[in-house]
């Protein structure tokens, strides 16, 4: 109720603002499990994506977040865990491999899960190199890859930070990508980046962003 009840409110307030554009819903199966894979400009992406999509979308996202305290703190934590949000520690070890592991948790009770296979948000707007995880879930669970795009969002959110401002967004899903070809490949790593690769193909092509082939993490320390 609580998430319906979110929905609704910022849902309106988005159409209201942003006018948001939404093509290729349809391409959105609407049962079973499914890899929503996108770029990632702004850290308000995922809110979009969330209030976009009518099934309920899972995702990773760090744990402080939800560990903030006092009234800021736990409202902070209701707003991200009732938006879909499953926090993780990804600064730890063992932060990728929970992450995957959380991922192929929500594929495998059937539900909708998005991912940025950039990693990070990119820090200049362009399409970084795109990490196996993607692959990794897609060849473990089966699940098709549904690719997306955020347009407009860098003049929403200029620099990723800051308030939003109020500019109209479009949101682009491509059709879904079967990669039932490689069954039993998931360890290979030329499988993997192979698979990566055309998720990221797809996300430039619905962008039209410039892609580097590069790591964003890398763009970022250099």
């Amino acid at each position: 109720m609580s998430r319906i009840m979110l929905k609704a409110f910022l849902g309106l307030l988005m159409r209201v603002l942003f006018r948001p554009k939404v093509e290729g819903m349809e391409h959105i199966p609407e049962s079973g499990p499914v890899i929503l894979a996108g770029n990632h400009v702004t850290f308000i992406d995922s809110m979009f994506l969330a209030l976009t999509v009518k099934r309920q979308v899972f995702f990773i996202g760090k744990d402080e977040y939800v560990t903030g305290k006092g009234i800021k703190g736990r409202l902070m934590a209701w707003f991200f865990t009732t938006s879909g949000m499953i926090p993780v520690d990804r600064d730890g070890g063992h932060g990728g491999v929970a992450a995957l592991m959380t991922g192929r948790r929500v594929l495998e009770e059937g539900k909708v899960f998005g991912i940025y296979p950039e990693g990070t948000r990119s820090p200049d707007g362009r399409l970084y190199r795109g990490r196996t995880g993607v692959s990794r879930l897609a060849l473990m669970t089966g699940a098709p890859v549904v690719p997306f795009a955020m347009i407009g969002m860098d003049k929403v959110q200029p620099g990723g930070k800051g308030l939003p401002r109020i500019s109209p967004v479009t949101v682009r899903f491509g059709e879904p990508l079967d990669f039932s070809r490689y069954d039993g490949m998931d360890r290979d790593r030329y499988v993997l980046r192979a698979v990566t690769d055309e998720v990221m193909s797809e996300v430039m092509r619905l962008s039209g962003q410039e892609y580097v082939d590069i790591y964003a993490t890398k763009a970022k320390a250099a």
